[in-house]
């Protein structure tokens, strides 16, 4: 096995291939177990899922790794990720494990380890892990009488609903707003409809009957147009839409328009320095987050810092700098007065109290900034890597780069989780940025039919 076993959130790949395949999750939990089993007290870890079919699968060979290095398993089922980082730091666990591919189709799925105080593993730890997943000889098996023991938590939900409905302002009501929630046929398929009715709602739930092979099935945040239509057709306030695993969220208007997370970054970001809650003096965001965002910062005297995409290391800078809010385009919102990862729900929270409080619709609310023309593109290649150092793709980004100038951004890079490339370009101009990056485009060798 490689050393790219862990990419940039956690393991993922098809279900029933390599890495996704039994054998190889089980040898996981034992590595991972083995790397926290720390001291003498009995060891316990906490395991959660999304709907996809292949979690029943990964679940069981997970659970089997860890109870056969010692550990005790606690089975939480169907549940956002950012539960299991609060559930981990809650239970006492020494570890915690989301089974889950988040945004991707059913075929795929994943694994995101936990550490005991709720947060993602570092590079470091994932690295340790790997290497044993590498040598299986190399993990000590428990003797008969250590082996682990698995149960399930059966109040894990309600836990976790308390613990988002207690990061809203104190005293929040819904009532008089009708919110239509897309959860994306994923983990948050009962616990995001129930948070909003109890806090006074009227919901309009979609997304909301899994069936193993429909999640984030032209539904959820990565495909928003049905919860746009389900908005306007409703006459609602406002669109909440999860992804699979319900750490990312992105908002549709009374009027149907997307609402992406550079804008809710933006709102939250106002109302807390308003507020006097704004840590670090401005957010944390990735290489990805548009121009707007950073000149609305900077027109308000608060910084934003970039990291490279992947929401680990937002919060990897955040808790360097002593930021409390930081996140993605793509909708991952990390507030660390809250929760330790991306949580969709959170998130929406802080967003409807924000536009609450100004009393206006979400469709100015959440206009915070004119967004400069973005266009991102995906290559599928066969060698990512390879077709990155060409001589043709340098020579087109040093291009494209000139043309635009300090009124734009190239950047070209390859995914994380799929073998792609991706080719975004920002500016002023439309229309040179759409020319820019088919040229790069054009650039790239191998790209797969």
């Amino acid at each position: 096995m490689s050393r790219s076993l862990f990419g940039t959130d956690g393991v993922r790949g098809r279900a029933n291939s390599a890495p996704m395949t039994a054998d190889i999750v089980m040898r996981i939990g034992m590595a991972a177990g083995r790397v926290f089993n720390r001291g003498s007290h009995r060891h316990r870890v906490v395991i959660g899922k999304d709907t996809r079919l292949s979690g029943y699968m990964l679940e069981q060979a997970m659970t089997a790794g860890f109870l056969s290095v010692g550990m005790d398993v606690l089975l939480l089922g169907p549940i956002p990720t950012p539960a299991i980082g609060f559930l981990t730091r809650s239970m006492r666990a020494d570890l915690g494990v989301m089974i889950s591919a988040s945004h991707n189709p059913y075929e795929d799925n994943g694994i995101k380890l936990f550490g005991p105080d709720g947060f993602k593993l570092s590079d470091m730890v994932e690295g340790q892990i790997e290497k044993l997943v590498d040598q299986p000889s190399a993990v000590p098996l428990a003797e008969s009488v250590a082996i682990g023991r698995a149960k399930r938590l059966d109040d894990a939900e309600g836990r976790y609903i308390e613990a988002v409905k207690g990061s809203a302002a104190r005293g929040l009501d819904l009532s008089d707003l009708k919110i239509v929630v897309d959860c994306a046929n994923g983990a948050a398929y009962k616990v995001a409809p129930t948070v909003l009715w109890e806090l006074g709602a009227e919901v309009i739930p979609v997304g909301v009957a899994p069936d193993g092979f429909n999640i984030n099935d032209q539904c959820g945040s990565t495909h928003p147009t049905v919860l746009r239509e389900h908005v306007v057709t409703h006459g609602a306030d406002i669109g909440i839409a999860l992804d699979g695993d319900a750490d990312r969220v992105v908002l549709v208007s009374e009027k149907g328009q997307l609402i992406d997370g550079d804008q809710l970054m933006a709102t939250i970001a106002d109302q807390w320095k308003r507020d006097g809650r704004l840590s670090g003096n401005g957010l944390v965001a990735t290489v990805m987050s548009n121009l707007g965002l950073e000149r609305f910062l900077s027109a308000l005297d608060l910084a934003l810092v970039r990291t490279q995409v992947g929401d680990r290391y937002v919060l990897e800078r955040m808790r360097a700098g002593g930021f409390n809010l930081g996140g993605e385009q793509s909708g991952h919102i990390i507030m660390t007065d809250h929760a330790t990862t991306g949580d969709g729900l959170m998130a929406a929270l802080q967003a409807l109290a924000s536009m609450i409080k100004s009393g206006k619709p979400a469709s100015e609310t959440f206009r915070a900034f004119k967004p400069v023309p973005q266009l991102l593109k995906n290559v599928r290649v066969g060698n990512a890597q390879v077709a990155l150092d060409a001589d043709s793709v340098l020579s087109a980004i040093a291009s494209a780069e000139k043309t635009l100038g300090k009124g734009g951004r190239v950047l070209v890079r390859k995914s994380g989780t799929e073998p792609l490339i991706r080719v975004m370009a920002e500016g002023d101009d439309s229309e040179l940025v759409r020319r820019v990056v088919d040229q790069i485009i054009e650039a790239i060798p191998g790209q797969a039919a």
